[in-house]
């Protein structure tokens, strides 16, 4: 067989945020849309998910949250990562409490959930990044506390979501736009950080141009067109074989007050979108594609 071009990761998110967002993964999963997954151990159906991924040897990661629900930790009273009513404040919520110079970041919870992790699992996560990214944000040391826990379990791998020819994507609306342009700022400033603490992530990372409806046979392709793009601008040789991440959220919609992470599901959990992901991973143009062009999916235990 020829060897492989690119050893691709394709991680399915969220794991564990519902049943039915779980059966959608393992779907997808079985049919090789993805590879690997990254898990939610505060989300309602984690326990779940974590059975799920042992009956089907689904090589699985942490998902790390400090962003959504209620936390592991039961010392984190009066922290200022919870709300007044003891929730994390939310994707864009942490990030304005961070801003404000009003959070004061803490190993605690992330340590409880990689406990928690091993706890459902039966070993250490083989990657570790965070939910709505918020493991590269700045400010209080967020990105060097992740750095620091990463370091301190064994955990290797983590996500540095930097994507090439995000900048041509003028299909993305202005609000999306600009929230990706700030998560590539903050993940370019987190590198030397990760780097510090002897952590590595895949050579390519894509995925913030192809969440949801945005997701096309046509747009992952263009996707992968600026990987090979970057490898070369990086004086990269084809003789190599890169390492990708893809970054996905397959599944089928939550129903209403059906999981979540302690608050409901949220409005991108019961939409189409999710199905959507799933029927595109799985279509078989996309995974003729992967062959067509020596494209091997793997998981991030494989490194």
């Amino acid at each position: 067989m020829p060897q492989p071009k690119v050893k691709l990761v394709v991680t399915g998110d969220d794991f564990g945020y519902c049943e039915r967002r779980n059966q959608g993964i393992v779907d997808c999963f079985k049919t090789g849309g993805i590879s690997n997954v990254s898990l939610l151990v505060n989300a309602v159906s984690a326990e779940h998910a974590a059975e799920l991924a042992k009956r089907n040897h689904i090589p699985i990661g942490l998902h790390a949250n400090l962003s959504e629900g209620l936390p592991v930790s039961q010392d984190l009273k009066g922290s200022t990562l919870l709300n007044k009513d003891g929730f994390f404040h939310g994707k864009m919520g942490f990030r304005e409490v961070l801003q404000c110079g009003q959070l004061k970041m803490s190993e605690a919870e992330l340590r409880a959930q990689v406990n928690r992790f091993c706890e459902l699992v039966g070993h250490v996560p083989y990657h570790m990044d965070g939910h709505q990214h918020v493991h590269v944000l700045p400010g209080n040391k967020v990105r060097e506390v992740f750095a620091q826990v990463l370091s301190d379990f064994g955990i290797t791998y983590t996500r540095v979501p930097i994507e090439p020819g995000l900048k041509f994507c003028t299909f993305l609306p202005p609000h999306l736009r600009d929230f990706n342009e700030q998560v590539e700022k903050d993940a370019l400033e987190s590198i030397e950080v990760f780097h510090r603490y002897g952590i590595r992530w895949p050579d390519i990372y894509l995925g913030l141009s192809t969440m949801g409806k945005n997701m096309s046979v046509p747009n992952l392709k263009r996707a992968f067109g600026f990987t090979l793009e970057a490898s070369l601008d990086d004086g990269v040789t084809s003789s190599l074989i890169q390492s990708t991440e893809l970054m996905v959220h397959p599944g089928y919609p939550s129903q209403p007050h059906q999981g979540g992470c302690g608050e409901g599901p949220d409005d991108f959990s019961q939409s189409a979108d999710r199905l959507h992901e799933l029927n595109t991973l799985r279509d078989p143009f996309v995974l003729n594609y992967y062959r067509q062009q020596r494209i091997h999916l793997c998981a991030f235990k494989d490194f």
